[in-house]
This record gives structure tokens, C-alpha cells and sequence, in this order.
């Protein structure tokens, strides 16, 4: 494969960075945490319909622009540089790749265009209260009633699960466990016996919802009891997608501590000039550029592109645990170099940290991912 990228996705880069910068700025980003939605309509409408980004890996078949994985990590990537506050990853990056990897050619068609074109707005929600990632975990229930079927259960840490106009929901048949039984629906956000209340967490740029569901009338998507294999490799592909937007989210904090460093003064000259800060800023830089390769290929293998487009969930797993250790790490670095404002509320790096908190557990945290990875290289 190629570790460059070409020129077209250079200068789409460049937009789009141009884009993110004027529209979500700090002061913006802290502006939508302090709402309950946690995003601009507005923005949103650019993002759809003047970029075209939320459908950049949708089929053109379905509406969307027929590019690939290596560009929604582009667009993931500098919009986790931006700290951007959006349903984008919820919509596009799990309910769309759902959709795409469970739905019928009928139900692409029916649902695709409208998360495309950014005029619908949807999510995945696949864990439950025990935060579990795999499908032993799954405990909710979907029975036949009425020519339809009921849910009845509870869902849990579903990204924009509060503000999503359509719910797609993993359930099993009553008496199955594992693998087994387990199917996908969609639930559309106003069904009779559904209640979503948002939960508090630790990072206001990414809302998480709790579900309950009592009875809830739902379509099934795709076939009945073969979600398992289409879930897999939408976590995959999504955990893929993840570890793209937080290097990008790393980086960001590497510059700006590198940018600290230089500015500030001690003992008549920047602190940059020290070498305990030349070994901490070479560590960044290492852990950073690292995790980038990894992801990089991930999403190369999402597109089917790389060698090894078989090994999709060793090799997105091993991105995620390398990205989610990096953004971390370099989010301490950065809030040390700050010195002390470095954990005021004034300052931003914060804003950073708690993302980067965030999204080391989202999706698996990297000691599951590291044995997950080993298992799948073991088979």
C-alpha cells in the first residue's frame, strides 16, 4: 500500500482544515457543550450540503459521494483536531456503515439518502448497561407481535442517542445468547414506549443517551439472526474511523505545546531550549507519528485496498490501541508543558484531555483491543 496520500485528498485536507478552523474554534466548542443538542443546525447544513462530507463514504448508488474509508478518516481526523461538536460520527460512521454492511439493497435505498444528504440524523446502539462491546453483552430482547416486532430492554452509552431522528438497534430472539440470534432494527425516535434521557459524562463534546425501551414497535433490518457478522465489521470499520480522529485530536495538542514551549520564558529563556523538554516533545512526536501509520493502514484495509484487507479487525484494533495510548499520553505532556494553567478551566488543553478520556474507552479500551487483536492474529 501507500503510505502518501495523493494530491486531491491533500487539498481536501486543506478545506476542510480551512473550515473546521473559522467554524469550531474553542470558544464555539465550549459554546455547544453547554447545550443539551451538542451542535450547530447550521453547521451541520454546511457540513451536508456545501462539503458533502456526510456522505463521503456512501455509495453514489445511495446518494452519497462513492470515496472510501481513507477519506471519511481524513475528515474524521481534522475534525477531531477541531474538537468538533456534531452527530457525524453516530450518523455517518455507525448508522450509515450499519446500514450498509446489514441492510437490504431496498432498505440502502429507503435510508441511505437521507443521512447523505444530512436532512436525517441516526445512530447505532448496540451496548447495554454492562458496557460491553461484544455480543455477549447484548441482553435486549425482540419478539414477533403484530405482522412486527417489540423491543424490550435497555440500551446504554448510545453516542447522540438523545437527539438521533432514527435509532438502529441490535436485539436477540428470546432464549439465545452469543452470536446467536442476534438481528438488527431500526426504531424511529418518536415509537410508542421509548424513553432517552441524555447521560452526564466527563466529555461535553461527545453526548452519550441512555435507551429504554418498553415494547417499542421496530423494522427489522436485514435479515432475522444474522447480525453478527455485519456487526463485527462495522466495529471494526467504526474503531478504524476512531483511531483516525484521535490522532488528529493528538496532534493538535502536540502543536500546541510545541507552540507553549517556544512562547514561554524561564530563567531568561524558552523553555523549549531545555533538554527535559527536547526528550518530551521528541516522545510526542514518536507516539504521534506511530499512531498515524497505524491508523493510516486501518483505514487502508477498510477500503479493501492494503495487503491485508482480511485482517481488518487485527489491524483496527492495534490502531485503536495505539492511538488511544498516544492521544492520551500527549495530553499529559500537554498539560504538564502548560505548567499551572495547564489544568485550569481557562485554559483549552483540557478540552483535549477529557476527548481524549473519552474516546480511550469508547468502542474498547486498549487492553481489550490488544487481546482481541491477538486472538484474531492467533486464528
Amino acid at each position: 500500500m501507500s503510505f502518501s496520500f495523493t494530491d486531491e485528498q491533500t487539498e481536501f485536507r486543506s478545506v476542510l482544515r480551512r473550515f473546521l478552523t473559522e467554524k469550531s474554534p474553542t470558544t464555539e466548542v465550549r459554546r455547544l457543550m453547554e447545550t443539551e443538542d451538542g451542535y450547530d443546525p447550521d453547521i451541520w447544513r454546511q457540513l451536508s450540503q456545501d462539503l458533502g462530507v456526510t456522505g463521503i463514504h456512501i455509495p453514489e448508488d445511495y446518494g452519497g459521494q462513492g470515496f472510501g474509508f481513507v477519506e471519511l478518516g481524513i475528515v474524521l481526523e481534522e475534525m477531531g483536531r477541531a474538537l468538533l461538536c456534531a452527530p457525524y460520527f453516530s450518523s455517518i460512521v455507525l448508522a450509515a456503515t450499519t446500514i450498509l454492511n446489514a441492510g437490504s439493497e431496498e432498505q440502502k435505498r429507503e435510508l441511505l439518502p437521507p443521512l447523505a444528504a444530512g436532512d436525517s440524523r441516526a445512530t447505532l446502539a448496540s451496548t447495554e448497561e454492562n458496557g460491553r462491546w461484544d455480543t455477549a453483552g447484548v441482553a435486549m430482547t425482540a419478539t414477533q407481535a403484530e405482522g412486527g416486532y417489540r423491543l424490550n430492554g435497555v440500551k446504554s452509552y448510545v453516542l447522540d442517542g438523545h437527539t438521533a431522528e432514527l435509532i438502529v438497534v441490535l436485539a436477540r430472539a428470546p432464549g439465545t445468547s452469543g452470536d446467536d440470534g442476534l438481528s438488527f432494527f431500526t426504531v424511529a425516535a418518536d415509537a410508542a414506549g421509548l424513553t432517552r434521557r441524555r447521560l452526564n459524562g466527563v466529555d461535553d463534546t461527545r453526548k452519550l443517551a441512555r435507551l429504554e425501551f418498553s415494547a417499542v414497535p421496530a423494522t427489522l433490518l436485514g435479515g432475522e439472526g444474522s447480525a453478527a457478522a455485519p456487526l463485527a465489521k462495522t466495529l471494526d470499520q467504526a474503531v478504524a474511523c476512531l483511531a483516525n480522529e484521535m490522532v488528529g485530536g493528538a496532534e493538535a495538542l502536540r502543536e500546541q505545546a510545541l507552540d507553549y514551549a517556544q512562547l514561554r520564558m524561564q530563567f531568561g529563556r524558552a523553555i523549549a531550549s531545555f533538554q527535559t523538554m527536547k526528550h518530551k516533545s521528541a516522545d510526542m512526536l514518536i507516539d504521534v507519528e506511530l499512531a498515524k501509520s497505524a491508523a493510516y493502514y486501518a483505514a487502508t484495509v477498510a477500503d479493501g485496498d492494503g495487503e491485508g484487507e482480511d485482517e481488518l479487525g487485527a489491524m483496527a484494533s492495534l490502531a485503536k490501541a495505539g492511538a488511544a495510548e498516544a492521544y492520551m499520553q500527549t495530553a499529559i505532556h500537554t498539560i504538564q508543558i502548560h505548567g499551572g494553567i495547564g489544568f485550569t478551566w481557562d485554559n483549552d488543553t483540557h478540552l483535549w484531555f477529557k476527548r481524549a478520556k473519552s474516546s480511550e474507552v469508547f468502542l474498547g479500551d486498549p487492553s481489550y483491543h490488544r487481546e482481541l487483536m491477538l486472538q484474531r492474529w492467533q486464528d
